[in-house]
């Protein structure tokens, strides 16, 4: 059992007058309560090699359980934003197909996210697969229906095995759902999973995209070889560390960069 200090709050007096503060306290033992939108899967043979899971998906106490509830009290409320009577903030979206094929978008929306991308905004992986980097499909977003105007929710719990990280999420814009789509992530070690987890939502974000016509030539087969004729070359190159030769793609603008020559 491990131990750890916590923050208790206490009342002092100053020049005549009451004031909060906080001091450490006496250690109390780790407490082990698991996120519930988080599961850990681990095998028999890898339990040993995967234990550090539910050390990084144990801490769900809040302020109050660790602080005392005092210290919301003294914090001020929130302010009142004043939320439109049209926003139904009753949709619960982790459940809910709201707006899901009800009605198209404006046709000026419609040749926003259909318009042909520029060949400086495609990549292409060593292997030969072009891609549109996970910003672009953000700034396209962004022009098309405005900053808060999209937003992606989860819509399963986050599962993490010994080497991947995946959760389903869907796409709302202007206050519908269109599209569903699960993301996924590779990761090597336990420090690891935060990262996995951004990659894993930025997966589905561009999965999602894919049913607003975002970036729809990148699935044309035409378009790849035309797209890799005129910009793309493949090159044998060898590997710094291993010496092995392999072919691989780049874009005609870039160079070979490490780990190969």
């Amino acid at each position: 059992m491990s131990s750890r200090f916590v923050l208790q709050s206490v009342n002092k007096r100053c020049f005549g007058t009451s004031i909060r503060a906080f001091q450490f306290a006496k250690p109390t033992t780790t407490y082990k309560s698991p996120i519930s939108s988080v599961r850990t899967t681990t095998s028999t043979s890898t339990a040993s090699s995967t234990s550090g899971f539910k050390k990084l998906s144990g801490y769900n106490k809040s302020i109050t359980d660790v602080m005392g509830k005092n210290v919301l009290e003294d914090l001020p409320s929130e302010p009142d934003i004043g939320l439109s009577s049209n926003i139904n903030n009753s949709i619960d979206w982790y459940t809910s197909w709201h707006g899901l094929g009800s009605k198209p978008f404006s046709k000026e929306i419609q040749e926003s996210l259909n318009a042909k991308l520029q060949p400086l905004d495609i990549e292409i992986k060593p292997d030969g697969l072009i891609y549109l980097p996970e910003i672009k499909y953000r700034r396209i977003l962004n022009k098309t229906f405005g900053a808060g105007g999209w937003g992606l929710v989860p819509r399963s719990e986050t599962i993490v095995t010994p080497k991947l990280v995946t959760r389903e999420y869907a796409l709302v814009c202007h206050g519908q759902i269109v599209s569903i789509a699960r993301g996924e992530q590779d990761y090597f070690n336990e420090t690891g999973i935060p990262t996995a987890t951004e990659g894993c939502k930025s997966n589905a974000l561009m999965r999602c995209c894919k049913d607003l016509g975002i970036g729809s030539e990148l699935w044309d087969p035409t378009f790849i070889k035309t797209f890799k004729k005129e910009y793309c070359v493949d090159k044998f190159v060898e590997h710094i560390a291993t010496k092995k030769k392999k072919k691989i793609w780049l874009r005609k603008d870039r160079s070979v960069e490490y780990p190969y020559k």
